[in-house]
């Protein structure tokens, strides 16, 4: 074989093992639960170190605009995966009991609703009791507002009105004196307020977590048909997730680039923080050390189910079997991945 045909048989066997290593890749489209802010990292990490792809997968990641949203695009197939509020999946399933593709949750992220209500100061606010009888303001929409009632029965808050806003003015209000309290992620309405010039110790939060609301917060989602037809591939997107975020956890400002990589104008500093307190408060919880990082507590999933089927509405009972499968989790040695606990 001469030089130059060696060359080109050469060149013609790469070309066909890119070829093939392209096909090998299943494709894996997935939806945020919001922006691309500082929690975004945990899934951007993976795919920016190339986790994804070195377990098969060519995923794209795109932003969302709440969890409701999330999951329903997830149900109607224009999207494979995603990351919802486990509420608003259960929600889904119990007002959509006919629904052919409904999506179940695969693994826990947020082991505890970052819900929270949060006032200010001068209000006087200082522990839920406090609330009765004040107005409160928040999105219809909102995790918190509609998971509201549960804490208002586990605290005896009683008599409160509400404020109905967009997402963006819901601080604004707050600082205005328009209304006494909201409620919102305490990660994201505290930065915001402090956006809107509030001191850090000015703000009284009040999270669902530390007071008798043990709701689980967001969870990754998949398509029934998905987990039915891949199995291996969202058992391979799990594993390199959590390859990823044990990296976000040990070093959020080391790993926060990867979200201005998608979002330019982002302020880096304070989506750091936004991204430390996620991990602090919901990702890397008591709860979460106790349970393991990816697990739920079967006992805990069917109170929520009953708490969400009351404090929702839903048309039927939520039925804590059928929105949640766990089989497909990666070995408890790749779900090790939550940082030494704060001292």
């Amino acid at each position: 074989m001469n030089k130059r045909h060696f060359i080109q048989t050469a060149a013609a066997l790469a070309a066909l093992a890119a070829f093939g290593s392209a096909q090998a890749q299943t494709a894996v489209k997935f939806q945020l639960d919001w922006r691309f802010e500082g929690p975004a990292a945990l899934f951007l990490q993976p795919a920016a170190k190339g986790y994804f792809k070195a377990a098969g997968l060519d995923v794209t990641i795109d932003s969302g605009n709440g969890s409701g949203g999330t999951v329903t695009r997830v149900a109607s197939g224009t999207y494979d995966m995603g990351f919802a509020d486990m509420a608003a999946l259960m929600e889904f399933h119990a007002n959509n009991p006919d629904a052919p593709n409904k999506p179940v949750a695969v693994m826990m992220v947020y082991n505890n609703t970052p819900a929270a209500v949060l006032a200010l100061k001068k209000s006087g606010i200082t522990k839920p009791a406090d609330l009765s009888g004040k107005k409160l303001g928040a999105p219809v929409f909102d995790a918190g507002r509609k998971g509201f009632p549960i804490f208002q029965k586990a605290n005896a808050v009683s008599n409160v009105t509400w404020t109905s806003m967009d997402p963006p003015l819901r601080e604004t209000m707050l600082v205005r004196g328009d209304i006494d309290a909201i409620t919102g992620f305490s990660f994201t309405s505290l930065l915001n307020l402090e956006a809107r010039g509030v001191k850090a110790e000015d703000v009284v939060i009040l999270p669902y977590a530390d007071h008798g609301v043990k709701l689980y917060g967001n969870a990754i989602i998949a398509s029934p048909k998905m987990i039915q037809e891949n199995p291996a591939a969202v058992k391979a997107f799990l594993t390199a997730f959590a390859r990823g975020a044990k990296e976000v956890m040990a070093s959020p400002a080391g790993t926060i680039d990867t979200v201005k990589a998608r979002d330019g104008i982002i302020n880096v500093a304070l989506e750091t923080r936004r991204l430390q307190l996620a991990v602090d408060s919901v990702v890397a919880s008591p709860d979460a050390r106790k349970e393991g990082f990816g697990q739920v507590n079967p006992g805990r999933l069917s109170l929520m189910a009953s708490q969400v089927s009351d404090a929702y509405g839903t048309k039927t009972r939520v039925d804590p079997k059928a929105v949640w499968n766990g089989s497909l989790l990666p070995s408890a040695a790749e779900l090790n991945v939550l940082p030494p606990a704060k001292k």
